[in-house]
């Protein structure tokens, strides 16, 4: 008699909850490998996007163990089980986790977008957050630039991308600006010569875009002329050493006077 309620019950049970066990084993099977699939095409595609080397591995992880967890819910689900404290866990978790790390995942997203977007690479070299120096380490969390005079500065990711960045690299091409001020008394088109020729006597001054030299300004004791020339980045700090000495020196010589100071 036992035997008998035993088959009957289970006769139900294969009769009721049969498909949904059926369809869930089917439907993890077929996830499995479309997930497996998956892999391989985002794993591809990724490198023929040319996607950063340090994002690739997070972005393939974090996909993968997304669609995991779908197909496992989702299995559960035709199954029959109730998921309704599973999900409010998950959620109640998840508020908890992002107000405790809401800093860190700032960051996390300003990386991801720097190294999707791209608004600087490694060697180039930047101005943000007032600092200068240039790229040697583009983090997930932030990014590591060298200065001029050989100090690391680590910025977060968060506030590097959410702020302005000038790429000073980028074009190939800087353009140094300085003014150099001269007394009433010089002689306006000597002087504009005397700066022409120190100029184009000055190493790694490009040619092209053209040089730029004249009056702009008339202070109460002096008078000012602007100078514009292009350089490579990488030569824009020597260039302006070695062409502001050899102006003031060239000027000197040739008996330009300066303003008197005070």
């Amino acid at each position: 008699m036992r035997i008998e309620e035993f088959y009957n019950e289970f006769h139900i049970w294969i009769i009721k909850r049969g498909p949904g066990y059926l369809g869930g084993i089917l439907i993890f099977l077929f996830g499995l490998w479309a997930i497996r699939f998956l892999r391989s095409r985002l794993r591809n595609r990724m490198a023929k996007r040319h996607v950063h080397s340090s994002l690739q591995p997070f972005l393939l992880s974090l996909t993968i163990t997304s669609l995991y967890v779908l197909l496992i819910i989702s299995v559960m689900n035709i199954i029959g089980y109730e998921l309704t404290i599973f999900t409010t866990i998950i959620g109640a978790f998840s508020v908890a986790a992002g107000l405790a790390l809401s800093g860190t995942f700032q960051n996390f997203a300003g990386g991801v977008l720097i190294l999707l977007l791209k608004p600087f690479e490694l060697g180039d070299n930047i101005v943000a957050q007032g600092q200068d120096g240039k790229v040697t380490s583009i983090q997930i969390f932030y990014t590591v630039l060298l200065t001029v005079d050989n100090k690391t500065i680590i910025i977060p990711n968060g506030k590097l991308f959410n702020e302005v960045i000038i790429n000073v690299s980028r074009e190939n091409k800087r353009r140094l600006d300085f003014d150099v001020r001269l007394a009433y008394a010089a002689n306006i088109d000597a002087a504009r010569q005397i700066i022409t020729d120190a100029i184009n006597s000055t190493e790694n001054v490009l040619i092209d875009p053209a040089i730029r030299v004249g009056l702009i300004g008339l202070e109460i004791d002096s008078i000012r002329f602007t100078i514009n020339v292009w350089v490579e980045p990488a030569n824009y700090l020597t260039v302006k050493i070695a062409l502001m000495e050899r102006i003031v020196k060239d000027l000197s010589a040739a008996g330009i006077a300066f303003p008197k100071a005070g």
